[in-house]
């Protein structure tokens, strides 16, 4: 479990007791609403912590949608692969999954990084063991 998700379960864990304490010092059917709301409140975390990989996955796609016609348009005659991060495996946790890779087939040591929002497209920064002469898309700042 990525530290994140540990602090996330101790705070609904915080939040629930203390509606549970307060419930318990309450009578009759507020009793039973204090109950019912820290329920409440467990199960839309549950259903937060359900849906957040799926909500992620939607992000990706269509920041990949708005980034393949900005790489057309930027790099008419080129080929690229785009990477995305696969947040949902061990190790990667760790990793923006927002950020988007693009390696260009005349240049496969180095990966460009987009950030990509439907305002704004960007490269954010990039990855090799090259000089930064030596970089043939690198976009200016």
């Amino acid at each position: 479990m990525h530290p994140t998700e540990l602090i996330e379960w101790m705070a609904v864990g915080f939040i629930t007791a203390l509606i549970i304490i307060f419930s318990l010092f309450l009578t009759g059917k507020w009793r039973k609403f204090g109950w019912s709301f820290a329920l409440a409140v467990v199960l839309a975390y549950c259903l937060f912590f359900i849906a957040r990989p799926y909500w992620i996955d939607a992000q990706i796609e269509r920041k990949v949608e708005l980034l393949e016609p900005y790489l057309a348009q930027q790099f008419p005659n080129e080929e690229w692969t785009i990477n995305t991060v696969p947040h949902r495996e061990e190790g990667y946790k760790h990793l923006n999954p927002y950020y988007i890779g693009v390696v260009f087939e005349d240049e496969p040591e180095v990966m460009y990084h987009y950030w990509a929002d439907k305002n704004d497209i960007y490269q954010i920064s990039y990855s090799t063991d090259k000089n930064l002469d030596e970089l043939k898309y690198k976009e200016p700042e």
